[in-house]
């Protein structure tokens, strides 16, 4: 026996008859079928094809979407040691393991559940997230996008994929259509899969925000963002028994300056709660909207009210500890000392 005679004469139907029908040629090679082997069987009219370099379809016909994301992963993930099976078996057709590259983009999002994302069918190339110094090119339906530091991937149905604000941001990357782009940005954050500050922050590392179309999209994201927060937080103050607060109101001084407009408060316990909507866009505006805030808390405090800020993040994941620490403030207003007068009014 020499290195070029196959090792398990059934091997080559066990895995053509597998779930998975594509693998790499490194593994086959583990499996005893010779590199000259490959290349006969996916000639022309052959029982294989290659999809991608390195890269082998064990069946004629067109590849199906899970074939294809598992040959993308393949060709772009960190290539192990292959350790020669005692024998093939169930074990050898479960769901691998990738490091070092992920699905993201349109592909990500579509597996992520959007139902604005394109199908996998449809799509000529799948991106795929690898680290910045790995020499991989694009080449046939793998798209490379490159990042200096990778995220968690989530796992959906054994493929691992970038974080939705993640896989937004390189997805709007090669999107020029304007309605497609606010499509996504909304479902995002109206499909309850991240809150607008997360999406902004990713658009703004990946410098879209130079882009009209982007730009544009991003303002309708931000009202929608705040449209869905202030829904959570009457649902917050309804499902955890709180005390009904005096909804969207200013506070002003009696004859006095506006203090500013709050999004609920407790006129009795003097607490007030903002909805701190805030995104990360970069610029003297958002900078100035953030000195304002912080101008606000301060004097609202100087007077005795107490100010809670909630965040949609908080509000989305976290909503029953939040309702108890505005349980808090509002129980904690018997020991101290009786705030200034303010005149409250409808904003």
């Amino acid at each position: 026996m020499n290195h070029e005679t196959p090792l398990f004469p059934r091997s080559l139907h066990h895995l053509a008859a597998g779930t998975r029908r594509v693998l790499t040629t490194a593994r086959l090679r583990s499996y005893g079928v010779s590199a000259a082997e490959v290349h006969d069987r996916c000639r022309p009219g052959g029982a294989w094809r290659q999809l991608l370099p390195g890269v082998v379809l064990l069946h004629p016909g067109p590849p199906t979407s899970e074939e294809r994301l598992h040959a993308v992963l393949m060709y772009t993930a960190r290539e192990r040691s292959v350790r020669v099976p005692d024998q093939p078996g169930p074990a050898d057709s479960a769901a691998p393991r990738y490091d070092e590259a992920m699905i993201t983009g349109l592909a990500a999002l579509t597996l992520h559940g959007f139902s604005s994302a394109p199908p996998l069918p449809s799509l000529d190339a799948f991106d795929v997230l690898v680290p910045r110094l790995r020499r991989l090119r694009s080449t046939g339906c793998v798209r490379i996008v490159r990042t200096p530091v990778l995220p968690v991937p989530a796992q959906v149905t054994g493929v691992p994929v970038a974080p939705v604000a993640r896989a937004l941001a390189d997805a709007v990357a090669g999107l020029d259509d304007a309605a497609t782009v606010r499509r996504l940005l909304t479902e995002a954050v109206a499909g309850g899969h991240c809150d607008a500050a997360t999406v902004v922050r990713e658009l703004t590392g990946a410098k879209l925000l130079n882009r009209p179309h982007v730009v544009d999209a991003v303002d309708s994201l931000v009202a929608e963002g705040r449209a869905v927060a202030e829904d959570r937080l009457y649902r917050m103050v309804r499902e955890h028994g709180l005390p009904d607060p005096v909804w969207n109101v200013d506070l002003r001084l009696p004859g006095g300056p506006r203090l500013g407009g709050l999004d609920a408060y407790w006129p009795e316990q003097a607490v007030a709660l903002e909805l701190d909507a805030r995104t990360s866009r970069q610029g003297p505006l958002q900078e100035d909207v953030w000195f304002e805030y912080a101008r606000r808390r301060e004097l609202l405090e100087r007077l005795g009210i107490t100010v809670v800020h909630v965040t949609p993040c908080k509000l989305r994941d976290a909503a029953e500890q939040q309702a108890a620490v505005v349980r808090t403030a509002l129980m904690a207003a018997d020991d101290r000392d009786p705030a200034a007068y303010v005149v409250v009014l409808p904003r």
